[in-house]
Formats: structure tokens, sequence, C-alpha cells
């Protein structure tokens, strides 16, 4: 296959580009500065630019492109930064696809399981509806701009991502020091569930979406076993051999020290299951944390 990927040098775009490249598939990366290799094309989603000759003819596009969501503090400056990275990319991308006169077979698009809101102890499939808050708004905009290219014929699936579990970078690789020094604990009641998936199923599953033509739509990027973040932090402290604080964080104190983003990405349950991914036959190979944190660990 002939893979367009934008995004390409995050922490999923790195490892989903070189599994894809591992698999003999050909890679070209979308980049925001000058080109310094031939698997690179420049663009720029700010200003709706992309070179068309280098999508025409390919077999798949991927949009992992955004600003972090983790990477500061939630100003209002960098909200719009968040949401403008996603939406701008997004539609610049399906904007040049609907005008190729060879479009891709596929057009896979990032979200995010935020698009479900705080769905507290509820099990929750690709058929629930949206949630509340400004991700979940975020996420409403952003798969909005992605079906776009459903109307030019595109298959299009949109990857709504949980916590992934990786070493390399995300939300696992900001508790390691913590939780190296003993002073891991519980995030507020503990009781809010957490939907994790490892780096390895990640990269598995998207390469399995590329490649089977019966998926599309809004797909579940976690684990089959979500679990609260009281086990979660339980069985990371175990992973690592360390103890546990006797007492769990505060939530006056989350919301002091990162505020909203507290709220909506600690703090909110996600009780999220890959129905889509189970419906199409793709085998995990971590359904369990403790073996996946072994793993990634």
């Amino acid at each position: 296959m002939t893979i367009i990927v934008a995004g390409a040098s995050g922490l999923l775009g790195t490892a989903l580009v070189r599994a894809l490249r591992d698999g003999g598939e050909q890679v070209t990366r979308l980049v925001r500065r000058a080109p310094r290799q031939q698997d690179e094309s420049f663009w720029d989603p700010r200003r709706g630019e992309v070179d068309a000759a280098v999508l025409e003819g390919a077999d798949a596009v991927v949009n992992l492109a955004g600003a972090g969501v983790g990477d500061r503090r939630w100003s209002e400056p960098y909200k719009k930064e968040i949401v403008d990275s996603r939406v701008d990319s997004t539609r610049t991308l399906v904007q040049a696809l609907v005008r190729l006169s060879r479009p891709p077979e596929v057009f896979v698009s990032a979200s995010g399981v935020d698009y479900y809101g705080d769905t507290g102890d509820r099990l929750i499939d690709e058929s629930a509806p949206k949630g509340r808050g400004f991700m979940a708004d975020l996420c409403e905009r952003w798969e909005g701009e992605a079906a776009g290219a459903v109307a030019a014929g595109i298959r299009t699936v949109q990857l709504r991502t949980g916590l992934v579990l990786s070493r390399e970078g995300g939300a696992l690789a900001r508790m390691l020091p913590v939780f190296r020094l003993g002073l891991g604990a519980p995030l507020g009641s503990g009781r809010q569930y957490w939907s994790w998936i490892s780096i390895d199923d990640w990269v598995g599953a998207a390469v399995h979406i590329l490649k089977n033509r019966e998926i599309s739509g809004p797909t579940n990027m976690v684990s089959e076993n979500p679990v609260t973040n009281a086990e979660f932090t339980r069985q990371l402290a175990k992973a690592m051999r360390r103890p546990m604080m006797p007492l769990p964080v505060p939530k006056f104190a989350l919301h002091l020290g990162l505020g909203e983003f507290a709220d909506e990405a600690l703090l909110s349950s996600h009780r999220i299951v890959p129905k889509k991914l189970a419906d199409n036959r793709y085998a995990f190979r971590h359904t369990h944390l403790d073996r996946a944190l072994a793993a990634v660990l």
C-alpha cells in the first residue's frame, strides 16, 4: 500500500509509520517544514496547503495531527490551538481528497473517547451519543470535518482513542517519574474509569482498519477491559515495584494545579469497549492491564 501520514512525528504516528514500513508499505510523511528526506512532503494546514500530487493515487491517508492535549495548562488561547490544529488539518486533507481524480480507498482520522463525555460506570460502545464538555465538542467538530470524505465515496474511519500505554510519550510516560518515586496515588475518588490500550494494540488495530474494508465510521481504540483509576494506579505501582501513597490526590488539588484539563481528562469516567474492532475480528495482544504494563515497561 501507498500511505500518506499526517502527524507522523507524534507518539502514535511514529509507531504507526515504523510498523507500516516494517510490513513493506510505502509511507510518505506530511511535514510542516522544508522536506529533508524523499519520504517527506510539505503541508501547511493553517493555510490549507497540501500537495495534491502526493495524495493522488495513494491507497490510504491517515491524519493524526493535533496539538498535545496534555502538553500545557488549558488557557483559552491554548484551547483554541488544540481545536484549530485538529479542525484545520482535517479540513485541509478532506478538501484536497475530494478534488482528486483518484482518491484513496480509505481516510483514517484521529479522535478520542472524550466524544462520549463522562460516562460514569456505564459500558459504552460506538452507538452511544455525544457527551458534554470541551473535549466532547472538539471531537464532534473533528469528526464532522472527517465525515466530508464520506460524501466523496471514501471509506472514512474516526479513531476514538483512549489512554495509550507507551514509555515513549503520552500520559503513561508522564506518570512514570512520579511512580518511580513512590508517589503514585489514585486521583480524586479513584472510581472513574480509564479506557486504555497498549501502543502495540493501537498500531495493530490501526493497520487492521487500513486493510479491513468492512470497518468505517467511529471506532473505539481501547482494550476490552477498562479499569478504574484506583485499579490502574495499583497495577502500575505493582508493575514498577513501588509503593503507593496512602491517600488519594484530592480533586481540588488537581483542579488547582491543572485546571479544566484535570476535570475532563483525569477525573472524567470513560468505560468504553471496542465493539467495532471485536465485531471485525481484531485479535488484541493485551487484554488485561497487568500484562499490558509488563509488556510496555
